[in-house]
């Protein structure tokens, strides 16, 4: 395991969460539109805590999503910028909890702090774990041509390429068919 589980959990919902962006994610539409969709989203990644009870909540963590996704592809200095600048705006004080058998993690913000900023938050805690650990490298996006997805490279020999999506399998395919092409019939 390269992070801990917690960290682990968070770049992956992160990378998710930067998809769902209009342009991004298999349907290229917004698939947080609305507050149901964002607490349905909530409810698949397991997010404790207060929620969100209006449009401008869904508005907010739009915002911080296009941070993030900043925040992912960014040179060192710019990263480490907005990751303080994320835990100070989200005023992050770290604590160890224990909850719905996850084990002992850290929660950086109070329960009950706006939900965009936990994420927030949540996102710039794993993003301190990446720095420290040297491994900026593992935040990718996809190598397709058509798609600018994001994603974790978990992998590893480091060696993933394409995002979650069905971009490796198309590119596997691609590459089938030209070397079929270049084989000599017979």
């Amino acid at each position: 395991m390269v992070f801990t589980h917690d960290t682990d959990l968070v770049l992956r919902h992160t990378a998710v969460l930067c998809n769902t962006a209009p342009g991004h994610g298999s349907s290229g539409e917004e698939e947080l539109p609305d507050l149901p969709s964002v607490l349905a989203w909530m409810e698949e990644w397991g997010w404790t805590g207060g929620i969100p009870d209006d449009e401008a909540d869904v508005a907010h963590l739009h915002r911080v999503r296009e941070r993030v996704r900043g925040v992912w592809v960014a040179p060192l200095e710019e990263q480490v910028a907005e990751v303080n600048a994320l835990l100070a705006e989200g005023s992050a004080l770290p604590r160890l909890v224990e909850h719905d058998d996850q084990g002992w993690h850290i929660h950086a913000t109070d329960d009950d702090a706006p939900f965009a900023d936990r994420v927030a938050v949540e996102v710039a805690m794993a993003m301190v774990d990446v720095i420290r650990a040297g491994e900026r490298d593992r935040l990718q996006v996809c190598s397709a041509d058509d798609c600018d997805d994001v994603y974790v490279d978990l992998s590893r020999n480091r060696s993933r390429k394409f995002c979650d999506g069905t971009c490796g399998t198309k590119a596997n395919v691609a590459a089938y068919r030209a070397r079929k092409q270049r084989q000599p019939e017979g």
